[in-house]
């Protein structure tokens, strides 16, 4: 058997070291840049995501912030620990929030400071959010949750509750 016919196929060793290198930049371009998946774990999220076992789809594009709205779910590196988390955006730069909840009976504000925003969780009772640790910087936004994806018969599209009134 002669290998003229499989020489295309094999090739030059450094094609196929130039073609994994190709690859991988391609593959760290799409996460760094494109789409990502995390899990959205923990009580802090009822009712809109289970404790254990939902998986979300996150955008890059709205790193550090870009083009985030309130109300809209965010992926972000938690301050205090370095994991991923999953939260709601109550307030971004010069927007006024409560630093409590309304059933705490404190009506204390605070405004929040540029570069920063405001998030919390869904389920206020049980989560840590920004009324634990503060304002978040936006650098530490990783992106906009854009859909549900796992369990794969629970997939939906993710879309922000709130609408601008000018937008009925």
């Amino acid at each position: 058997m002669s290998f003229r016919y499989f020489r295309p196929l094999i090739g030059h060793p450094f094609k196929g070291v130039l073609f994994t290198a190709k690859f991988l930049a391609f593959a760290h371009l799409c996460l760094e840049y494109g789409y990502s998946t995390a899990p959205a774990a923990g009580p802090s999220m009822l009712p809109t995501f289970d404790i254990l076992g939902d998986w979300v789809l996150v955008s890059k594009r709205h790193r550090y912030g870009r083009d985030v709205s309130v109300g809209d779910l965010v992926a972000y590196s938690i301050p205090i620990n370095e994991d991923l988390g999953v939260k709601r955006v109550l307030g971004l730069p010069g927007d006024y929030v409560m630093i409590d909840t309304p059933e705490s009976g404190s009506e204390a504000m605070i405004q929040v400071p540029q570069g920063h925003c405001w998030i919390v969780g869904d389920n206020l009772t049980a989560s840590r959010d920004s009324r634990l640790f503060g304002p978040v910087p936006l650098a530490l936004i990783r992106g906009k949750v854009i859909a549900k994806i796992k369990p794969f018969a629970e997939f939906k599209w993710i879309e922000n509750p709130l609408k601008r009134p000018d937008h009925q």
